[in-house]
C-alpha cells in the first residue's frame, strides 16, 4: 500500500493507491509560518546562549557555591570536599570591626571615588570631543582616528607603556614636568602612595573615553541639522544650542553610556594589576584588585568568592536603581 505523504513546508499531496485500488489523498499536518518564522532567531541565538552559559553563568553558580564553602588551600585538589559555612564568609566580609571588613570597605570606597571621577571625566572628554568634531573643517578625519586610537589598543600593550611613562627616574612624566617645565622639587614617585590614585585615573580615562567619544558621535548623527540652522536664526549661541538642542537630544545615549562605564570601571581589573601587579597601594586599591589578593594570594577562595557575590549584588542594585529613575525620568518628559 503506497500513501501520499505531505511536507509540511510546501503541503504538496502526492496520489496513491488504497486498499481498494481507489485513489486516495493524503495531507499531515502543516506547521504554521509564523512557528517556522519564530524559531529562526532562537536557532541563530543558540550558539550566544551556549558561549553564555559556558563563560559566564555557569562560573557564576560556582562562585556563588563556592561563596558558601570554607575553601582555602587545602581543598583546592577537591574543592567539593571543602567544609560548608553557610554565611560565614559574608558575616567577615562585612563585619567593619575586623580588619578583613576594614580593607574591604577602604577598598569600596577608593574604587566609587574612582569611578565617579573617571566616568565624569571620559564623559565630559568624549561628548566636549564629538560636538567639536561635527563642525566641518580641515583635518576632521585625522583628528577622528587619532582619538580612537587608546580605544584600539590592547590594554595590556597601552597600561603598560603607561607604567614606564610614570618611572620616577627614567620616566616622561617626571622628564617633562620636571626636565622640560622646571617644576621645582624632586620627582614624584607615581606608582607607589597617594600619586598612585591620580596616575590611575589618567591611565583609566585615557583609555575609556574614545568609546564615549564614539557613542556619542553616533548619537549625534540622529539630531537634526534644522534645528541648529533654526535655533542659529533666532539668536541662540552655540553654549543656548548645546543645552538646548545637543544635551536633551542626546540625554537617551547618555543614559545608556554613563551605564555602561559604571559597570566598566568599577569592575575594572586590568587596568590596577598591570599598572601595580598583584599588589597595589593602599590609595589605589579597587576592589576588584582587593577581591584578587583575597583569593589567589591569600588562597581564600571562599572569602574572595563570598566579596565577588556582594559585588555582584551591589552592581545589580545600583543598576536596577539607575534604570528605575532613568525610565521614570523618561515617562515624566514624555508626558
Amino acid at each position: 500500500m503506497t500513501a501520499t505523504v505531505t511536507t509540511a513546508r510546501t503541503g504538496r499531496t502526492e496520489d496513491g493507491q488504497g486498499p481498494d485500488g481507489g485513489r486516495t489523498r493524503r495531507r499531515l499536518p502543516r506547521v504554521p509560518d509564523r512557528i517556522r518564522r519564530g524559531g529562526l532567531p532562537y536557532l541563530l541565538l543558540l550558539p550566544a546562549v551556549v558561549l553564555e552559559l559556558l563563560v559566564h553563568l555557569i562560573p557564576m553558580v560556582i562562585g556563588i557555591v563556592m561563596s558558601f564553602r570554607q575553601l582555602t588551600q587545602f581543598y583546592i585538589s577537591n574543592w567539593g570536599e571543602a567544609p560548608w559555612t553557610g554565611l560565614e564568609n559574608f558575616r567577615v566580609a562585612v563585619d567593619f570591626d575586623a580588619p578583613i571588613g576594614q580593607a574591604l570597605l577602604h577598598s569600596f570606597f577608593v574604587t566609587c571615588v574612582f569611578t565617579v571621577c573617571s566616568v565624569a571625566l571620559c564623559w565630559l572628554f568624549g561628548v566636549s570631543a564629538a560636538i567639536l568634531l561635527q563642525e566641518n573643517f580641515r583635518g576632521r578625519g585625522v583628528l577622528r582616528a587619532v582619538f580612537l586610537v587608546p580605544y584600539a589598543l590592547p590594554v595590556y600593550a597601552a597600561v603598560i607603556t603607561w607604567a614606564f611613562m610614570f618611572q620616577r627616574d627614567n620616566g616622561l612624566i617626571n622628564h617633562v614636568l620636571y626636565d622640560q617645565l622646571g617644576l621645582s622639587g624632586p620627582p614624584a614617585f607615581w606608582l607607589i602612595g597617594d600619586n598612585s590614585f591620580y596616575a590611575l585615573i589618567v591611565v583609566a580615562v585615557w583609555k575609556s573615553w574614545p568609546f564615549a567619544f564614539l557613542i556619542v558621535m553616533a548619537g549625534l548623527q540622529n539630531i537634526p541639522r534644522e534645528l541648529y540652522e533654526a535655533a542659529s536664526i533666532d539668536g541662540a549661541g552655540i553654549w543656548q544650542q548645546i543645552r538646548r538642542i545637543t544635551l536633551p537630544s542626546l540625554r537617551p545615549v547618555n543614559q545608556v553610556l554613563v551605564l555602561v562605564l559604571f559597570l566598566w570601571t568599577f569592575n575594572d581589573f586590568n587596568t590596577p594589576y598591570v599598572l601595580f601587579g598583584k599588589s597595589a597601594p593602599e590609595a589605589a586599591d579597587l576592589i576588584s584588585i582587593h577581591i584578587y589578593q583575597s583569593s589567589f594570594v591569600t588562597w581564600n577562595f571562599g572569602s574572595g568568592s563570598a566579596m565577588s557575590v556582594l559585588l555582584l549584588l551591589f552592581l545589580l542594585l545600583v543598576t536596577a536603581v539607575y534604570l528605575l529613575l532613568t525610565t521614570r525620568g523618561r515617562k515624566g518628559s514624555d508626558v
